[in-house]
């Protein structure tokens, strides 16, 4: 292991480190430090503090998940005047998390880096399970829904969400973002087998964004809401005319994207 002057004390220093993560949300009650613990943010703090030395890491994450949701591709950054290089911060850091979280890869990155605000877009997946019988093997990662839906109905209904729009509708009313406004680039469905695929891309999600698009258009494939209703949905701005919440945990963080870096792919 590369030798560590670890820098100030209180933390921070001229090294800015960018951390690809995968985490099992069930154990976590969230990404962002609270006082009901443990939380992604809270544990890697932790960890990292332990590796440099530093007494105050402040770890910033692309954006909070919620209890229970899963992350294949979180990005966060943290500063440190930590000499470490950033392949020991990889194995250092996956030596002393818990099984539920990992890091993939590390890397150093200019100062201005911020894995919050430099994000250009994100991605999120959603599965649900098509079938009479649940699956205890799959339990904690796919919504189980055990009643037909009319696909076509919910292809119809995803393509009026795709653009630049107001989403109040589709947002909870805990959500603390400024604007409702929201550029949503796609919104795909693929089926496989048992398992009904729900991918987004947008500039940025409203707190539930996803989970209540994925309840509506459930609803739509069940025949309760009409797919030519999406539009008007959308104009109400009011969340009570939108369909259910599908759960937290069927959704997963798959990944984000900056200006000027490539596609980033796990190294260890």
């Amino acid at each position: 292991m590369d030798k560590d002057t670890a820098g100030t004390a209180k933390g921070g220093g001229s090294r800015n480190i960018r951390l690809l993560l995968e985490y099992d949300g069930l154990p976590f009650h969230g990404w962002q430090v609270q006082p009901v613990s443990p939380t992604v943010q809270e544990v890697l703090q932790e960890v990292i503090g332990r590796i440099t030395g530093e007494t105050r890491v402040v770890l910033r994450g692309s954006g909070r998940t919620d209890a229970g949701v899963h992350a294949l591709g979180q990005v966060a950054n943290f500063h440190t005047g930590s000499t470490l290089s950033a392949a020991t911060f990889t194995k250092a850091i996956n030596s002393l998390a818990p099984p539920g979280l990992a890091v993939l890869a590390a890397q150093e990155v200019p100062a201005a880096f911020d894995a919050q605000y430099s994000a250009k877009s994100k991605v999120y997946r959603y599965r649900v399970l098509l079938s009479s019988c649940r699956s205890p093997l799959r339990a904690g990662r796919l919504w189980h829904v055990p009643y037909p839906l009319r696909e076509a109905r919910m292809r119809l209904a995803a393509r009026h969400f795709v653009g630049r729009q107001d989403f109040s509708s589709f947002r909870s009313s805990g959500c603390t973002a400024r604007s409702p406004v929201r550029t949503l680039r796609s919104l795909t469905l693929r089926r496989r087998q048992d398992v009904l695929a729900m991918e987004l891309e947008a500039d940025g999600f409203l707190r539930h964004m996803v989970r209540n698009i994925v309840g509506t258009l459930v609803d739509v494939g069940r025949g309760r809401i009409p797919p030519g209703s999406i539009p008007d949905l959308l104009a109400a701005r009011d969340r009570s005319r939108a369909g259910m919440t599908a759960p937290a945990h069927g959704l997963f963080l798959v990944a984000v994207r900056y200006p000027g870096f490539p596609s980033w792919r796990s190294r260890c």
